[in-house]
């Protein structure tokens, strides 16, 4: 694995097994290889998707291969770094014994999943010290992994990759997502009718850490949406940040919002999505 990567400050920075986890690059390796057999084991799947429940709505499913994939995940995970602690999507937080803490979204695009639609992504991020340091997002149907760590850039199937250079958002394809809630998509949807007329596009591909991916290789200009959870984001938007883009985290002040955007775009659409 490679390892030349600034360490951690932590003490805690090889785990049983004697992987360092103090290695961002290191680290960024096991979710590349972790993620890409995760996308495996997903596209096996395609076709026959069953929902076991459902979260926040109707609309907000679980299936059987978010559950079996976590797992798999979360085994693999351990195997290379035992003590890590893991938050993911479907089983919660486990707490570890170590600095390391892996941030794991099994299926990002469930609902693509369930209809069968070719756009879904596993999301894992690394974090170090409360501090995402490595991730890799892959993507399950044509088995692109995009993943990099602090300092090393970003790389998609071993090619180097960069943001987008644009600097005028008329210019710019954007990708937003919508939430599962009614009334709040009554309110984005008059941000979209602000958004589209100003840029080149508007693209919606229900898979927040995949849209994100390709603003860290400039497929997308841009990328925007509210109250996404950190398994969401947590990898996808540290790969934009480590490509070039800018990124604003949700918080109170901005109402939730992340926006990760070609830095030459980015004040421009922040305008019209904060209005």
């Amino acid at each position: 694995m490679p390892s030349d990567s600034t360490p951690a400050t932590s003490a805690l920075s090889e785990s049983p097994s004697g992987v360092d986890i103090g290695d961002p690059a290191v680290l960024a390796h096991i979710a590349h290889v972790v993620a890409a057999a995760a996308a495996d084991s997903v596209r096996s799947r395609l076709g026959r998707a069953r929902v076991v429940h459902t979260k926040s709505s109707p609309t907000d499913v679980v299936t059987q291969a978010d559950l079996e994939v976590e797992a798999l995940i979360r085994r693999e995970l351990l195997d290379e770094t035992p003590g890590a602690a893991i938050s993911g999507e479907e089983e919660g937080s486990a707490a570890g014994t170590t600095a390391l803490r892996w941030i794991v979204d099994p299926i990002d695009g469930t609902i693509n999943f369930l209809y069968n639609l070719p756009v879904m992504s596993v999301s894992i991020a690394a974090e170090l010290d409360g501090t995402v340091v490595a991730g890799a997002v892959a993507d399950v149907v044509r088995g692109e992994v995009f993943s990099g760590s602090r300092g090393q850039g970003v790389r998609c199937d071993g090619s180097m990759v960069t943001a987008s250079k644009v600097d005028d958002l008329a210019d710019a394809l954007v990708g937003t997502g919508f939430s599962y809630s009614a009334e709040d998509r009554s309110r984005e949807g008059e941000i979209a009718a602000l958004v589209l007329p100003a840029t080149r596009d508007i693209r919606n591909f229900g898979s927040a850490s995949l849209h994100l991916a390709w603003v860290a290789a400039g497929r997308l200009a841009a990328f925007y949406q509210r109250d996404l959870n950190e398994w969401d984001l947590a990898a996808g938007a540290f790969l934009a940040t480590e490509a070039g883009a800018r990124v604003e985290y949700g918080s109170e002040e901005n109402d939730g919002l992340l926006l990760a955007a070609a830095p030459g775009v980015f004040d421009q659409l922040r305008r019209l999505v904060t209005k």
